[in-house]
């Protein structure tokens, strides 16, 4: 596919005048990798809705890269009605990192990390954990502006299977999607706004202990379709049934 709208790049802030300048590793990224000029457009995103259309003013590569913008338009995209978590079991590898970057691409509002019985990968507490959590912070962020999203969806503190029952609980709906299920996400009654809570398992599929804890907190298990998917791939695919049965494509 020809990739022919400007690119994003993430600030803390939105510029608040006619006039800005990037600096650092967005800049590094836009003069070096992008190797952005004057003239060519590009799109400031705040992460949290705010966008700003700018214009290359002036480009200085190198360590110290920066780019002078001219800014042309301001806007904010509102979050969706119904808004959807993902939690996503924790996974060996860089799965877990790819069903972020899937599951971003495909809409996901928020990603909770899912401590489950048979994920065969252990966030620990302390350093690990956190450089683990980082990395699934990071594979949102790069997926967000990959998708020119006008949120980067956060990617909380990792949960166990309490913790995630309360989130369950919390929701306007929850669903597990889980291949021994009778129902079918096409067939459900969906809530037309709030937060619906996707739930996916590891690799070795949900422990029957756990199906039971989600299930008596209100989630209703449900199926995709005949096939099995990898935990990497489910969400995102989830996420695509979600988008065209509700209107959070409208």
């Amino acid at each position: 596919m020809t990739d022919s709208t400007p690119p994003v790049f993430l600030v803390d802030e939105l510029p608040t005048g006619e006039q800005a300048v990037l600096t650092g590793e967005e800049a590094r990224h836009a003069a070096t990798v992008r190797r952005l000029r004057a003239g060519e457009r590009l799109v400031l995103s705040d992460g949290r809705g705010g966008m700003a259309a700018c214009v290359v003013d002036a480009v200085q590569a190198g360590r110290d890269a920066e780019l002078r913008l001219k800014l042309d338009r301001r806007w904010t995209e509102p979050p969706p009605e119904l808004r959807v978590l993902v939690a996503q079991a924790l996974a060996k590898g860089d799965r877990g990192e790819l069903a972020v970057e899937l599951a971003t691409e495909a809409g996901v509002d928020e990603i909770l990390p899912w401590r489950a019985a048979r994920s065969v990968a252990r966030w620990d507490d302390g350093a690990r954990g956190a450089k683990a959590l980082a990395r699934w912070q990071g594979a949102a962020r790069a997926a967000a502006k990959q998708a020119r999203r006008a949120w980067v969806p956060p990617v909380r503190e990792p949960v166990d299977t309490t913790g995630l029952a309360a989130a369950v609980r919390d929701s306007a709906a929850a669903l597990v999607l889980e291949g021994t299920a009778t129902e079918r996400l096409t067939e459900l009654d969906l809530p037309p706004a709030g937060d619906l809570l996707l739930v996916v398992g590891p690799e070795g599929g949900i422990a029957p202990a756990e199906l039971a804890a989600l299930t008596s907190a209100g989630a209703t298990p449900v199926r995709l379709g005949p096939t099995v998917l990898r935990t990497s791939t489910a969400a995102a695919v989830a996420l695509g049934a979600l988008g065209a049965r509700t209107t959070r494509w409208a």
